[in-house]
């Protein structure tokens, strides 16, 4: 059963992604994530760990907590 955060958390990585016009595989490309990875991700079906959310608040110039604003 997907966890109601992981589905938040999915569904503000695919927001901004679409709201800087990237497409899964460009994302991957930035983030050094494949691109399986972050279409589970926003799928809600991966728990990511805190680095590697770091690394997707890195990639949309942002800091934890404004990448957290769920």
């Amino acid at each position: 059963m997907k966890q109601p955060i992981l589905i938040k958390f999915g569904q503000r990585i695919r927001e901004l992604r679409k709201e800087r016009n990237l497409s899964q595989e460009q994302l991957a490309e930035l983030t050094g994530f494949h691109r399986n990875y972050i279409g589970m991700i926003e799928r809600g079906e991966r728990n990511p760990a805190l680095v590697n959310i770091e690394v997707f608040a890195n990639v949309f110039e942002m800091s934890l907590s404004e990448l957290l604003k769920l």
